[in-house]
C-alpha cells in the first residue's frame, strides 16, 4: 500500500473513532432519535441525487435500512444520550464482530475455524470487563442498549453480505433514505413534538456542524475512501484499519470531552480488540458463496458495515474464498 493510500486509512478510521465524540456534543442540541433522523437525512440528501440509481434490490435496501438506521443507530444514540460515554460505545460496538460471526454460523451456516471461536470469546471477555467497569461508574441500561446496538449491526452486516452490493457508497446512501422517517415518528411519540421543535428552533452552528460531520464527514466522505481503497487493495489489507476506530474514539473523547480511561477500560479494549482482530483476520473454514460472486461479495460486505458510528470490518468468515 502507498504511503498516501495508508494515510488515506488511517484517516478514515481517525474520522470514524471522532465521530463518536461528535455524536456525544450533538445530543446536547438535539433529541436523540431526532438527531438520529437529522443525521441520516443530511446523508440522504442531495447525495441520493449524485450517486445513481439502487443497484441492488429495494428489500435489501429497506431490509438493511430499518435494521441498521433504525434499530442500530437508534440505540447507540438513545444509549449515548442516557450516559454511555463515547469512548467506551466506540469500543463496546466492536462486539459486533461476534454477533455477525454467530448469527452468519446459525442462518448462512458458515463455520467460523477454531482460531475464530477463540477469538470470539476472548473479545466476550473484554465484553464482561467493560461491564464491570461501567457498571461501577455509569448507567448499565446505556451500556446493555449500545450492546443491543452491536447485535443489530451483527444482523445487518449479514443482510448486506445477502444484498452483494457491486457499490458501497450508492448502497448506504439509499439506506440513508429508509430510516428518516420511521425516527421521526419514533422520535415524536417518544420525545415529543415540542421538544423536537425547541431543538430546532435553538439550532445554532454548533448543531449544524455535528450533523454535517456525521452524515457528510463520516459516511460520505468515510465510505466514498473506504470503497476507493477497498477497490486499489485486498479486503485483508484494508479491513485491519478498522481496528483503529476504538483507539481514535477513547483518546478523542478523553481529549475533548474528558472522559477518564480507566484500568479496566484499557484491559477490556485490549481484549475486544485482540479478540475482534482474530475474528476478522483469521481465514474462515468455508463458505456457501459461488466462486463467480466470491471478489464483488467480499468488497461490498467489507465495505458497507464500517459505518460510521462505527466501523469495523465483517468478520472473515463472510469474505468468501474461491
Amino acid at each position: 500500500m502507498r504511503p498516501s493510500h495508508l494515510l488515506l486509512a488511517v484517516l478514515v478510521a481517525a474520522v470514524w473513532g471522532v465521530n463518536f465524540t461528535v455524536i456525544e456534543i450533538g445530543l446536547d442540541h438535539f433529541p436523540p432519535l431526532l438527531f438520529s433522523a437529522l443525521r441520516f437525512l443530511a446523508a440522504a440528501l442531495p447525495a441520493v441525487f449524485l450517486v445513481g440509481r439502487p443497484k441492488v434490490a429495494w428489500k435489501w435496501i429497506v431490509a438493511v435500512g430499518l435494521v441498521l438506521g433504525v434499530a442500530k443507530f437508534g440505540l447507540v444514540f438513545v444509549g449515548m444520550d442516557a450516559g454511555m460515554p463515547a469512548g467506551l460505545s466506540s469500543l463496546v460496538l466492536q462486539i459486533q464482530a461476534v454477533f455477525t460471526a454467530v448469527i452468519a454460523a446459525a442462518v448462512l451456516g458458515e463455520r467460523p475455524s477454531r482460531v475464530q471461536a477463540l477469538g470470539m470469546l476472548v473479545a466476550l471477555g473484554g465484553i464482561g470487563v467493560a461491564a464491570v467497569d461501567e457498571g461501577t461508574s455509569g448507567p448499565l441500561g446505556a451500556f446493555l442498549m449500545v450492546i443491543g446496538a452491536a447485535a443489530a449491526w451483527g444482523v445487518s452486516n449479514v443482510l448486506t453480505r445477502k444484498a452483494s452490493p457491486p457499490d458501497a457508497l450508492n448502497f448506504m446512501v439509499w439506506v440513508s433514505t429508509v430510516p428518516v422517517l420511521p425516527l421521526l415518528a419514533l422520535s415524536l411519540l417518544t420525545e415529543g413534538p415540542a421538544e423536537d421543535l425547541a431543538a430546532l428552533r435553538a439550532l445554532d452552528w454548533q448543531g449544524t456542524g455535528t450533523i454535517l460531520f456525521v452524515a457528510w464527514v463520516s459516511t460520505v466522505f468515510g465510505f466514498g475512501a473506504w470503497g476507493w481503497l477497498l477497490r486499489r487493495h485486498p479486503a485483508s489489507t484494508v479491513a485491519p484499519f478498522s481496528l483503529l476506530v476504538p483507539v481514535f474514539g477513547m483518546s478523542s473523547a478523553a481529549l475533548f470531552l474528558g472522559e477518564s480511561v480507566t484500568p479496566l477500560r484499557w484491559c477490556a479494549a485490549a481484549l475486544l480488540v485482540g479478540g475482534v482482530a482474530l475474528t476478522t483476520l483469521t481465514p474462515a473454514r468455508r463458505s456457501t458463496v459461488p466462486a463467480a460472486t466470491a471478489t464483488a461479495t467480499a468488497t461490498a460486505t467489507v465495505t458497507v458495515t464500517a459505518d460510521e458510528g462505527e466501523p469495523v470490518a465483517v468478520p472473515a468468515l463472510l469474505r468468501p474464498r474461491p
